[in-house]
């Protein structure tokens, strides 16, 4: 197996005892691989790696939130009071992406505020099963792979909870056609020894819960799909060492992910679609 294979998180499993053989996947792969075919060649399989574009400020915000909110969970219930909750936003901080100073200053206030909301509030007393719990468990034919931000324990039955911060507030038909937080109860299913159909998306601005509950038949949709993907990512991969041309194998997909594609500078057809938007457009109003 090449060294691009492993790389690329597709390559098939050498295991006696498994049969057939499994892919590894991590659901960030799987949707790359979804959205944009030459996106995915250039993040996971060209050697050297393309240069990536700068921080954005949305992305840097989510980053300190969901630190924050782990730092927080991992307090005894107790300790978990609106300013500690505040303190953990100032101790994760970070300034990359924003505008100026005053920007800076209204949304660390503004993720100050949601944290301390979130120990006052329903969640705040809580005992997570697991915090950015990684799991690896084998998924049809697929090994899965990630991190989960928050397992919960619901009547001896898992939960799989996933924090938002962006501009849209979800809703419950995000939940349910979400493929990551699906894959994510299937394997932790498999981990943890106990059911998980349910799945959760926390808005942390809001306080918004979207939720679904998925049955067999959602999730084995969601498993066959993941396996189609899976399956015709390793064909091109395997296809492009064997000398075939990259972008027919890997074409372009062109659409409003181009506009904050980490790797657009290196392509033109994603530059000329949608124009680049300053790095902190995508923060909540």
């Amino acid at each position: 197996m090449s060294a691009g294979s492993e790389q690329l998180g597709f390559d098939l499993l050498d295991d006696a005892f498994a049969a057939p053989a499994l892919h590894r996947v991590t659901p960030a792969r799987l949707a790359t691989w979804d959205s944009c075919p030459r996106r995915f060649r250039m993040l996971y399989l060209d050697r050297p790696a393309p240069a990536r574009g700068g921080a954005w400020a949305h992305t840097t915000l989510g980053a300190v939130v969901h630190l924050a909110l782990r730092a927080l969970f991992d307090l005894p219930p107790r300790s978990r009071t609106p300013a500690a909750a505040a303190a953990l936003v100032d101790r994760n901080w970070s300034d990359e992406g924003f505008r100026d100073a005053a920007q800076i200053a209204e949304y660390r206030e503004r993720a100050r505020e949601w944290l301390a909301a979130v120990a006052t509030g329903p969640d705040g007393d809580d005992e997570p099963l697991a915090l950015e719990r990684r799991v690896v468990a084998p998924v049809g034919s697929l090994l899965v792979e990630g991190r989960v931000d928050r397992i919960d324990d619901r009547d001896g039955r898992a939960v799989i909870v996933d924090y938002k911060t962006g501009r849209g507030v979800p809703d419950d038909g995000r939940a349910r056609d979400s493929q990551a937080l699906a894959l994510y109860a299937m394997a932790t299913e498999h981990v943890l020894r106990r059911p998980c159909r349910r799945v959760e998306l926390h808005h942390v601005p809001t306080g918004e819960v979207a939720a679904w509950e998925h049955d067999d038949a959602s999730l084995r949709a969601h498993r066959e799909r993941a396996e189609a993907q899976a399956a015709d990512s390793a064909a091109a991969a395997a296809q492009l060492e064997a000398g075939g041309g990259p972008e027919a194998l890997f074409p372009v997909r062109t659409g409003p992910q181009c506009g904050t594609c980490t790797v657009r500078r290196n392509c033109p057809a994603g530059r000329a679609a949608v124009e680049e938007p300053q790095p902190w457009a995508l923060l909540a109003p």
